[in-house]
């Protein structure tokens, strides 16, 4: 089955976001059009709700082949490692502080920041959140 040319605009735009979300929609696709323009792309397996937000869609391996773009290996991190550490941290639900982060990983401040600024959003496109609340510690978390 071939995709329309809405549905493979979609499929496109969904494939040049770091964690193949579909996040962007042509201004033109709206209410009824965007639900049944989703519903079709699940319908044929391109296209599935994320984990965490059953709102928001992710590209399937099938929905990169079928517009003809190689799906990538899934990036995988090794054990042990000072940056696998710090991933293990941020993911906990209460997040991390950076003293924490300090105390784990034995790296600065600058290292830190550096890294999830770096190799954690840019490179392996992951949506760290940083929040402060009164009184507290500024707490930085995966989302």
């Amino acid at each position: 089955m071939n995709p329309t040319t809405t549905q493979r605009a979609l499929i496109e735009a969904a494939t040049k976001h770091p964690q193949h979300k579909l996040v962007d929609f042509p201004a033109n696709l709206k209410g009824g059009a965007r639900a049944k323009a989703l519903t079709s792309l699940c319908g044929a397996g391109w296209i599935k709700p994320c984990d965490n937000d059953k709102d928001v869609y992710e590209l399937t391996p099938t929905g990169m082949l079928v517009i003809g773009a190689k799906p990538e290996a899934p990036k995988t991190l090794r054990e042990g490692t000072k940056q696998s550490t710090l991933i293990e941290l941020l993911k906990r639900p209460q997040g991390a502080t950076l003293k924490e982060m300090i105390e784990a990983t034995g790296w600065q401040q600058h290292t830190i920041r550096g890294a999830m600024a770096g190799a954690l959003k840019k490179k392996l496109g992951l949506n760290i959140v940083s929040e402060k609340t009164d009184g507290q510690e500024r707490k930085y978390r995966i989302v």
